[in-house]
């Protein structure tokens, strides 16, 4: 077991992962990007901004110093959003000593590439990376709250040396081997929390909600199999636990931010307004440019872009989804008729 983690990223989902691993008794040192913030955190032991009502351990250390944050950890959580992925991966990587593991906790594509978060630190030289993801609301997971998990990697004996450091009573971990699977369940899944909070904002019911939510996971389940996942894995929780968590859940930044933009309020003021960082925005353009890569039919994929990046009214969405033409449930699959 690690003598020191370090978490670097101080936003609500890193700091929540701080105190889960400093319950456990392990060293924990906190990175923070802004030198205040890390005074504020370090002195007030609480994430008033992202993770309010929920106390640092003594034993968690917050640092504006990355380098002194990383010296001696045996393991580094990334905890920050997915645009900032590289960049902290290209400071991080001189820090790393050979043995050290990264765990990746951000959900998204980088915009640019298409790249799955993986490929990109594996690209910035850190190799065998870790992938934790599924349905993990930091304001529960803060509070000790029961919840489930996965973690993947290439290499087996990464994921479960993973899994050992982060299982708890009320924090229990899944390995996966489906690497793609795991990263992509839990990038696409914001798409679809968009699409069901424009629904929730329009006030279209339940059975909207429902139809999006499973029609979404037909299309995040086609584009992962075009990339290589295996489909079984959305129907686990990387893929459906993540996607009822995200669309259902008032927690969700995506589900909010949709809702706000099916009343009508333009995306610039909807971002202003959230002080936090709404992955789906760009996951959407990203994954519509690969699925037009791929040549794979994402139509609610399609219409949230078209409300994102075109300022396509919401109601005209709707009609376009609701209309197209008519086609059989279970093609995504490839069953047909006998």
């Amino acid at each position: 077991m690690p003598e020191k983690i370090a978490v670097v990223g101080a936003g609500s989902w890193g700091t929540a992962l701080a105190v889960l691993l400093a319950r456990k008794g392990f060293k924990v040192s906190l990175w923070a990007r802004r030198p205040e913030f890390a005074e504020m955190l370090q002195k007030n032991r609480e994430n008033s901004t992202y993770l309010p009502g929920v106390f640092l351990p003594e034993n968690i250390e917050v640092k504006n110093n990355m380098s002194q944050v990383v010296q001696g950890a045996n393991l580094v959580v990334l905890s920050v959003p997915s645009h900032a992925v590289r960049h902290t991966a290209r400071l991080l990587k001189p820090l790393l000593e050979e043995e050290t593991t990264v765990v990746n906790t951000a959900k998204g594509l980088e915009l640019d590439s298409g790249l799955r978060l993986s490929q990109v630190l594996e690209q910035e030289g850190i190799s065998t990376p870790a992938v934790l993801s599924g349905p993990s609301h930091a304001e529960e997971v803060g509070r000790g709250l029961p919840t489930s998990v996965v973690v993947t990697a290439k290499k087996k004996v990464v994921a479960e040396y993973v899994q050992e450091v982060f299982m708890g009573p009320s924090f229990r971990v899944y390995t996966n081997p489906d690497l793609i699977g795991v990263e992509l369940g839990g990038a696409l899944k914001n798409i679809i929390a968009l699409a069901t909070g424009m629904s929730d904002g329009l006030s279209l019911g339940d059975n909207a909600r429902a139809a999006l939510m499973t029609r979404g996971l037909a299309e995040i389940t086609r584009l992962g199999m075009a990339l290589g996942a295996n489909p079984l894995t959305f129907a686990g929780l990387a893929g459906l636990g993540d996607l009822i968590v995200t669309c259902c859940s008032m927690y969700s930044r995506n589900r909010r931010a949709g809702i706000e933009l099916g009343r009508g309020r333009p995306l610039e003021e909807v971002l202003a307004g959230m002080g936090m960082v709404v992955e789906g925005v760009p996951t959407t353009a990203a994954a519509r440019k690969l699925a037009q890569e791929l040549g794979i039919p994402m139509p609610i994929t399609e219409e949230v872009y078209q409300v994102l990046y075109k300022g396509k009214p919401v109601r005209e969405c709707v009609s376009a989804l609701m209309e197209r033409k008519r086609t059989v449930e279970t093609g995504f699959l490839g069953v047909t008729w006998s």
